[in-house]
């Protein structure tokens, strides 16, 4: 399983190559299952309501 917050067309700005990254994106992606999970982060919602609890303890009278 690999996940990333980045598309297809944007992984050579990590590899470096075009050619390369063509390469390794074949590779992985025949025969693979890719699910795109575009959507609010899960970890992003639950900091905020952590953080929200948090407040609300350290200022409570």
């Amino acid at each position: 399983m690999i996940t990333t917050n980045l598309t297809f067309d944007r992984w050579a700005e990590v590899f470096g190559d075009e050619v390369l990254t063509a390469a390794i994106v074949d590779g992985i992606g025949h025969k693979a299952h890719v699910v795109d999970m575009t959507g609010e982060s899960y970890r992003v919602i639950e900091t905020e309501r952590w953080l929200r609890a948090s407040w609300r303890e350290d200022f409570a009278i």
